[in-house]
């Protein structure tokens, strides 16, 4: 089965103190003894597992450590320690455009982006209509990506990777992006997804989306799972921090 298996991940970020604009400056700082820096312990010693054909759900309050965490799922960044096991063909769907190139027309964007996702030319070729079709963009197939709206990076990102058949399904926040009609389409495609029995993580604020999606909860503060259980209990803790 598809399952994702998380064990001990921590990741910390170096915060600078202040700018050093010099070579000088920065070398007098060392032979002082004085950290241009500080720590920032991102994500702390977080472990779960996902179970194959599961939706499973990551809440917290903003820079809880949750959009750290899908981005080391989908390898965007990597943990200083602490291990990622996942079985299957993953689609990663963070910030709008990672992995497209401003410079190049759509079109191309669709090759390369596929390509990451581990689809060979030929398999991009059988579905390279539906995913113009998907994404309501095909009169802009010639057309640099840079000349986009974040809507339309948003539907050609999202278009590219569901034709990529993924196993294992990562989403933060970005459905929240599009209009209400492309909204409505790709929770139609997350359904779709659920039913064939597909594994997915989501990340939201949007309580009632993880009420409606998910079976198991997590929800993280400080960078630390704070609970972990039935989505509607972990909810219920969610709401009684906040207020």
């Amino acid at each position: 089965m598809h399952t994702v298996t998380v064990k001990n991940i921590v990741k910390k970020f170096r915060i600078p103190h202040q700018r050093r604009t010099t070579t000088f400056q920065r070398g007098l700082g060392l032979l002082k003894g004085q950290r241009t820096y500080e720590e920032f312990l991102a994500v702390n010693n977080v472990s779960f597992e996902v179970e194959g054909g599961e939706t499973f759900g990551i809440i917290g309050r903003n820079g809880s450590g949750k959009s750290t965490l899908l981005k080391i799922l989908s390898r965007v960044i990597y943990p200083d320690s602490g291990s990622v096991t996942m079985h299957g063909r993953v689609a990663a769907f963070l910030e709008l455009g990672v992995g497209f190139q401003p410079e190049l027309t759509a079109a191309e964007n669709v090759y390369i982006y596929a390509a990451i996702l581990g689809m060979s030319r030929r398999q991009v070729d059988a579905v390279y209509e539906d995913i113009f079709a998907f994404a309501e963009l095909k009169k802009f197939e010639d057309m640099k990506l840079k000349s986009f709206s974040s809507g339309m990076y948003l539907r050609l990102s999202f278009a590219t990777a569901i034709m990529a058949m993924p196993d294992i399904v990562l989403i933060d926040e970005v459905l929240a992006v599009g209009d209400e009609a492309f909204q409505k389409k790709c929770m139609n495609k997350i359904r779709e997804f659920q039913e064939q029995g597909k594994t997915i993580v989501v990340v939201s604020h949007s309580l009632n989306s993880i009420r409606e999606m998910c079976s198991r909860t997590l929800l993280m503060d400080g960078g630390e799972v704070l609970a972990m259980g039935p989505t509607e209990a972990v909810l219920a803790k969610y709401l009684a921090m906040v207020n």
